[in-house]
């Protein structure tokens, strides 16, 4: 085992201050810009010190606010404070294999942070963390293996990406814009197709030997996540009433986060019954009109979206959409018969995309099995 601090020299960027920010010289790095969390790139054209300089290959380390490890690929560019650049000069070392181990290791970093609002870690604290160092050669053999595993899962990544636009792609060419509806579609507000909705229930509870109660956690943006389901003991009554039907829409009733309030998904029936906490509003749209499939899709597009933020109401700190405002959103209505068009395509999409999540979730469990076997 090695301490970080015998493998390397780990350089702290340069203070940078408002002013020195200006439109010309060489991009100035934060962490935001790391992070991908930048829309506000600033950049230095005067005198500095050649050590905070960066280039393609270099490999950064956040270590205040958000602790993350990078590999620099964005050009020449000058090091803003609260990141380390890493000089390789003590040790013979690969450094992909060096940024998988660190990568692996963060979490162990994240104990030892300090501060309330702001997370960091203390150099030292940085430098006393050991990792495993075999000879250069086997490094290699790890990282290159690590390598070829990771590239695959992007490349899944992206195949899903690619299945995800062609479906928008494909609503855009059948439906068009709904904000600016060029196909001249009847536009109506939701309340005129709901035929039933109701929030959930109160109670909460958690006993395996329960039945399925569906919480915020699991109704993600057109899809329900079954993977770790909560589970409540139920009376026959509460049965009654928040028992989830085929086709049933699930909204994001509240939350802390104004962007999460509103997401939607299509409830379909699992092989056993499922209901719903009072967190989520169930709402069953008019069959002979609406397309579960067709409205997901409209309502977590970015129309959706704006239609939702418009309905929103806060308090204490807690966004939330209440039936009513659902019921005031504004969607164009299609035929039925090309909505139910547009369905079966996105049912074709989804098989492929299940074949390639599956294939995803895979390979992302053989390359944390191997990061832990190497670096935990």
């Amino acid at each position: 085992m090695q301490k970080l601090g015998d493998i390397a020299t780990y350089i702290n960027g340069y203070a940078f201050k408002p002013a020195d920010r200006g439109l010309k010289g060489l991009p100035i790095i934060r962490i935001q810009d790391l992070t991908g969390n930048s829309y506000d790139l600033g950049f230095y054209d005067g005198i500095y010190p050649k050590k905070i300089e960066i280039n393609n290959g270099d490999i950064l380390i956040s270590w205040s606010g958000s602790l993350g490890i990078f590999l620099w690929n964005g050009g020449k560019a000058l090091l803003n404070q609260h990141i380390f650049k890493v000089v390789f000069d003590k040790k013979d070392i690969d450094k992909h294999y060096f940024l998988f181990a660190v990568k692996e290791k963060l979490n162990e970093m994240s104990l030892k942070t300090h501060g309330a609002t702001m997370k960091h870690i203390i150099k030292s604290d940085f430098e006393n963390i050991t990792i495993s160092l075999p000879d250069l050669n086997e490094q290699k053999r790890i990282s290159n293996m690590l390598l070829k595993i990771e590239n695959l899962i992007k490349m899944r990544k992206n195949q899903i990406q690619h299945y995800d636009t062609l479906t928008k792609s494909l609503f855009i060419e059948m439906f068009g814009d709904p904000k600016t509806n060029p196909k001249e579609w009847r536009k109506i507000p939701l309340s005129q197709i709901i035929s039933k909705a109701n929030n959930g229930m109160a109670r909460r509870g958690n006993d395996e030997n329960g039945s399925i109660v569906l919480r915020l956690v699991e109704l993600q943006e057109g899809i329900i996540d079954y993977s770790k389901p909560n589970r409540i003991l139920l009376t026959e009554k509460e049965k009654e009433k928040y028992l989830l039907q085929e086709n049933d829409f699930l909204f994001a009733r509240v939350n802390g986060n104004p962007l999460n309030v509103g997401r939607c998904a299509v409830f379909h029936s699992i092989g056993e019954a499922v209901y719903h906490n009072d967190h989520i509003i169930r709402v069953h749209f008019d069959d002979s009109m609406v397309n579960g499939v067709f409205a997901s899709t409209i309502l977590n597009s970015e129309y959706g979206k704006d239609e939702m933020r418009n309905k929103i109401k806060t308090s204490a700190g807690q966004y939330t959409i209440s039936q009513d405002g659902i019921g005031a959103i504004k969607t164009i209505v299609p035929p039925i018969y090309l909505q139910n068009q547009f369905a079966d395509f996105v049912a074709q999409v989804d098989k492929h995309k299940s074949v390639v999540q599956k294939s995803l979730d895979e390979t992302q469990i053989l390359f944390d099995s191997l990061m832990q076997k190497y670096f935990g």
